[in-house]
């Protein structure tokens, strides 16, 4: 069985901003707005980063859980990270057996979706889902949520993909001793579980704010233009690391 990084979502209060800063920097652009997270009080918009999904979710109304986590972690940042894997049921096994709570699943003609509760996974939302669609293995391949033609909005001039994701916890090994039972994936010395196109690292809390998906690193194609972007709209930049949407962006070649 594998587990690909599919996904990564970030909230934050003001979508129309996020949005514009999220396409200017990274050179990307929207490829879909799921009418769907109304019902749960959210609008979102979704940026094809290679052939992985970018996500913001924003609330619309008070109460929501988008709106309770700005609060806890103290402004915009890091969300959800969003896998996929090739066989649902023995994952959906799996996270029963280590009792760990679903807060969110559905099921469609094709597509299955798992979303974790953080307080049972630590660190972060934790989501495992299966395209179940034709060519749903390839790594460019369908993903409902992200609309039926977000292939057609992927803009490589500057970004290729997301290749890790940045867990920050109070007690990191004992979050990625717990990443890594659900995922059935070994930890390496690090505290790194490795997915089947990237990595989930675990590291202490040293921002200031309580844990969470504090960081990400993405596959440039131009870095320098990103960096240009980034300070053109003073964005914090530290060395080849900018924080955008609240969240830092570790950019690599």
């Amino acid at each position: 069985m594998w587990l690909r990084l599919r996904q990564i979502a970030l909230v934050g209060a003001d979508l129309p901003a996020t949005e514009a800063a999220i396409c200017d920097v990274l050179g990307v652009e929207v490829c879909y707005r799921d009418p769907g997270v109304a019902y749960f009080g959210l609008e979102n918009a979704l940026f094809p980063v290679g052939n992985q999904i970018l996500e913001v979710v924003a609330p619309t109304k008070e109460g929501t859980t988008a709106g309770r986590y700005l609060e806890r972690r103290g402004g915009d940042g890091g969300y959800m990270v969003i896998t996929q894997c090739d066989d649902h049921a023995p994952r959906k096994a799996r996270v029963e057996a280590l009792g760990v709570r679903v807060v969110h699943s559905f099921e469609t003609p094709h597509f299955s979706n798992m979303q974790m509760h953080p307080k049972d996974t630590g660190g972060s939302f934790f989501e495992i889902d299966e395209v179940l669609a034709e060519n749903a293995h390839a790594e460019d391949g369908p993903w409902e949520p992200a609309g039926d033609n977000w292939q057609a909005h992927k803009r490589t001039e500057r970004v290729a993909g997301i290749v890790g994701a940045e867990i920050q916890a109070d007690d990191p090994e004992a979050v990625a001793r717990r990443w890594s039972e659900i995922a059935e994936i070994p930890l390496t010395a690090s505290l790194t579980l490795p997915l089947e196109n990237a990595e989930v690292r675990f590291v202490p809390c040293t921002d200031g704010r309580p844990e969470g998906l504090g960081g990400m690193t993405i596959r440039c194609n131009d870095r320098a233009a990103i960096l240009g972007a980034a300070e053109a709209n003073g964005l914090p930049i530290d060395g080849n690391t900018i924080t955008l949407a609240g969240i830092r962006m570790e950019l690599i070649d």
